[in-house]
């Protein structure tokens, strides 16, 4: 049946799939993952976030820190006291979100293997030139 006759415009897709996409880069982002599994424990400080995520840097980590408060998945609470205290705590959303994310890192680690096997597979079918190399 072609898109024509499916009722199912360009307009219609994109109109649906953006909402989705947008939120699906901003919760599978390389930072936003590494900051959610380090905040699942309980709050974290500022520092603690930086020294546990290599290769970020402050404006990275800050960034990132307050797209996903905006969003809904972490609350920023900042404890008077000089120097101020402030924390970040994943919030029920981002809570049940981590809960996805071990589910497909350990969906990911049960099929590295195969997954390993079916590149090699298709490389030496696909690619026979690049092992003569």
């Amino acid at each position: 049946m072609s898109q024509g006759n499916t009722g199912v415009t360009p307009q219609v897709v994109h109109a649906q799939a953006c909402p989705v996409r947008e939120v699906l880069d901003r919760v599978a982002g390389k930072w936003s993952v590494q900051i959610i599994v380090a905040a699942a424990h309980g709050p974290i400080r500022f520092t603690e976030l930086e020294r546990s995520i290599d290769g970020i840097s402050r404006r990275m980590l800050t960034l990132t820190l307050r797209n996903l408060e905006r969003d809904g998945l972490l609350t920023r609470t900042v404890h008077p006291m000089v120097p101020p205290k402030v924390e970040y705590e994943l919030t029920p959303v981002a809570a049940e979100l981590h809960t996805t994310l071990l589910s497909l890192t350990d969906w990911a680690e049960r099929h590295r293997v195969t997954i390993a096997e079916s590149r090699a597979a298709y490389d030496a079918q696909h690619s026979p030139e690049l092992l003569d190399a």
